[in-house]
């Protein structure tokens, strides 16, 4: 394999992802998962497409020619752009009864530029003031806003930067839509956020529907089963004497069926057979009883050719009518009789048992109260017991099943602590998703003028959800602050308001990530929203992100070797910097040491890089991309991964400190609980160590801030609970190399005891690691 990491930046990644939704697409079965299938196939031949034409440099953080990095792309999984601009999209139906009715002078050579440019004279200006002004807008994509800024600004006496703004927009004035859409939006405040709204709860809801196996057994009970006894009656009528069954030896007693013709029998097979063509037309015939060797199939041909007597039928058809009915008679009782009606009874029972979807239904009806961009303040209205005003018959008293409640609570607004508590913020990761909803807020705050706030607010939203490129050679994304219209709505901006607010949020966000979810990295998303709060607050704090080993290009920023000075200076002395063998602080600032060059005409961290690459040794380097993995994990390790810097920046020590046994306990707990788990192919394993390694290393890190005897007692209990999962034996090098450092030792260069029994856990390893191995 080739050691360049843009091996996975080339054709053949985006050719397997190609070919994985094809297969995809064949294989779906329901028209929706296969239509979204067949999306995934037309975004990636676009993909390909472009490459192949030289439009589309993956890699760049400006990826498609001719556009700019203000630009929002549309990019599919692992960072591909598209080249298609999501701005650039059909107009509405609002917007083409607009544009119909525009004056014939407006200029434009396509409908979107007649459009934008209404919007730039003065009545297009007032409507946009208006919708400014009472909140009636929705910003989707961050160029939704553009027009909006150059109203705003226009209005505010800012000419100069309006028209600036306008030369970099107008290229696009013709392709890409720069205003908001005009309807009523339900905002967020305080310190209320929410997963998801309404309208998507509600379409989640929407797809909930009985499985095909419960909607036939439904069928087959409450419509076949009756129409079914009725068959069973009908024929037992014509029987002269005892009514056919079977012996336990499977041999036939009692009268044969045809040789009586009750009087009434004719009006009552055709009533049987109307009601039956109804029920198949209604419900189609499906099922057990739709067999054609079945008793329902036998019975109801045989019943078919005897219009008026029983002379059409053979005496082998009557033979077969006189075995079906021996054997449901046998088995269920005659009609009408206690037997068959107990058995009928419970069936009917299950029958009448609510379907999920039914509830689902339920909880779409009572969010029907709730503005369809917003939220719920409350779970418990929507989550309560089925009462007689609910519909699709549901018992009233009845409990909501607790799937449903969790996917009506992602529409529940409240702080991100309480949602974490209620599950539904479930990891660092949807925790991520939500906090700009709140950083928003804390960056409008600077804005004195409450339109311009609310409009910021609205636009930082809408910018974290772009999808990031796939980038390489050091190559950042894009910055809120470079679109033009944030740059240019920059001179509404007051002294600073939220700086207090910002700093508070950013302590609770670390508050939570860490109490919360301790086992778990803080993931890419999470940390450019808390070096945006950081920001707010006027701090500058370290913060790194996890590198990705397919991408990596072999040497680090600066920020990397700031983070790795504040991680030696807080753990000095602690447990962590003695079990991954901590470099000093002075290690960082000896002025004989090279610890800046410029790459790709960047700064990079070249003595940081090197010592990575020194400490990787010791799980054996190698090619790309393990040898990447194991250099990646020592950068994380030598930055504690944002854990040291953040409690560092906002002096957290005391709190740490107090929550640190805690945290402990449950990181290594996480460890375990991922080791112990049964991966189901290869790549699974390597992530299943990997993630686990990094658990073990927040571990590592709480365990730091506890004292020695809650070291030792939880060590103890470490050990019980790696023999109840199951990996004692595997994973005893890693504990005796844990007590062996906490009883003041220190592991070799090759990550082992002196002994060579214990070892240090890493989660990479340059062939296969030894974990594994021992499986």
């Amino acid at each position: 394999m080739s050691d360049d990491p843009r091996q996975s930046a080339s054709p053949a990644y985006a050719t397997d992802r190609l070919q994985r939704a094809l297969l995809g697409a064949a294989r779906a079965e329901d028209p929706a998962v296969r239509a979204r299938a067949a999306g995934k196939v037309r975004r990636w031949e676009r993909v390909l497409a472009g490459m192949a034409a030289g439009r589309i440099t993956v890699g760049s953080r400006v990826p498609v020619a001719g556009t700019p990095a203000w630009v929002t792309l549309e990019v599919v999984t692992g960072g591909f752009a598209t080249g298609r601009h999501l701005a650039d999209a059909p107009l509405s139906e609002e917007e083409s009864r607009r544009v119909a009715a525009l004056p014939a002078d407006v200029p434009g050579d396509t409908d979107r530029a007649r459009l934008n440019h209404w919007y730039l004279g003065d009545a297009g200006q007032a409507e946009l003031l208006a919708a400014l002004r009472t909140g009636h807008y929705r910003v989707d994509i961050p160029e939704e806003a553009a027009l909006a800024v150059v109203a705003l600004l226009l209005d505010k006496g800012f000419t100069e930067a309006a028209l600036d703004l306008l030369d970099e927009l107008r290229p696009f004035l013709d392709r890409l839509r720069f205003t908001p859409h005009f309807q009523p939006t339900a905002a967020l405040s305080g310190t209320a956020v929410r997963l998801a709204t309404v309208a998507d709860v509600t379409r989640s809801l929407d797809a909930v529907v009985v499985p095909q196996q419960v909607a036939l057994m439904n069928r087959t009970l409450g419509v076949w089963n009756p129409l079914y006894d009725r068959l069973v009656a009908l024929w037992c009528r014509t029987v002269d004497g005892d009514l056919p069954t079977l012996d336990d030896e499977g041999a036939l007693h009692g009268g044969r069926p045809g040789t009586r013709l009750p009087p009434d029998w004719a009006a009552e097979r055709a009533a049987w057979l109307a009601d039956f063509e109804r029920a198949r037309a209604e419900h189609g015939f499906t099922g057990k009883h739709a067999h054609r060797k079945g008793n329902f199939t036998r019975l109801h041909h045989a019943l078919t050719a005897c219009p008026a007597d029983f002379t059409a039928l053979t005496a082998r058809d009557l033979g077969w009518v006189r075995r079906a009915l021996a054997g449901t008679l046998t088995h269920h009782g005659a009609p009408g009789s206690a037997e068959r009606a107990a058995v009928r009874a419970d069936q009917a029972e299950t029958a009448r048992t609510p379907t999920t979807a039914a509830f689902a239904r339920v909880l779409t009806h009572r969010l029907r109260h709730y503005p369809a961009d917003g939220g719920i303040p409350a779970l418990e209205p929507i989550a309560a017991e089925v009462s007689e005003a609910d519909t699709e018959g549901i018992p009233p008293g009845s409990a909501v099943p607790p799937q449903l409640v969790r996917k009506t609570a992602r529409a529940l607004e409240a702080p991100p602590e309480e949602l974490v508590a209620q599950g539904v913020i479930t990891s660092a990761d949807v925790l991520a998703t939500v906090l700009p909803q709140l950083t928003s807020r804390l960056t409008a705050a600077n804005f004195a003028d409450s339109v311009a706030a609310g409009l910021h607010e609205r636009l930082y939203t809408a910018f974290r959800r772009r999808r990031g490129l796939l980038l390489l050679n050091l190559e950042q994304q894009v910055r809120f602050e470079e679109l033009p219209w944030v740059s240019a709505l920059a001179v509404l901006r007051g002294s600073g308001t939220g700086t207090v607010a910002a700093r508070r949020a950013l302590e609770q966000a670390t508050k939570l990530t860490l109490t919360a979810f301790p086992h778990a990295i803080t993931p890419n998303p999470l940390v450019t929203e808390l070096r945006a709060l950081a920001a707010q607050a006027g701090l500058k704090p370290p913060l790194v992100q996890e590198v990705a080993a397919d991408i990596f290009t072999g040497t680090f920023t600066p920020q990397w070797h700031a983070a790795a000075l504040v991680a030696s200076e807080f753990t000095a002395g602690t447990l962590y910097a003695s079990y991954y063998n901590l470099p000093p602080v002075t290690r960082w600032s000896e002025p004989t040491r090279s610890r800046f060059t410029l790459r790709w005409g960047k700064k990079v961290a070249e003595d940081f890089t090197h010592l990575c690459e020194e400490r990787a040794r010791e799980a054996g380097r190698s090619s790309y991309p393990s040898g990447n993995g194991t250099l990646l994990e020592q950068s994380q390790i030598l930055t504690t991964h944002n854990l040291a810097v953040l409690v560092h920046a906002l002096d957290l020590g005391d709190w740490l400190r107090e929550q640190a046994p805690d945290l402990a306990a449950r990181a290594f707990s996480g460890a375990v609980r991922l080791l112990a788990q049964r991966p189901a192919h290869h790549h699974a394993e390597l992530i299943q160590v990997k993630n686990a390694a990094y658990a073990w290393r927040q571990a590592i890190f709480f365990l730091g801030f506890c004292d020695p005897i809650t070291q030792r007692a939880r060590v103890t209990a470490l050990h019980g609970e790696v023999a109840e999962a199951g990996i004692g034996d595997r994973f005893a090098p890693v504990l005796e190399g844990l007590v062996h450092v906490l009883g003041g030792g220190r592991f070799t260069e090759a990550g082992t005891t002196p002994s060579g029994t214990g070892r240090r856990f890493l989660g990479w390893a340059a062939y296969r690691h030894w974990y594994i191995a021992g499986r």
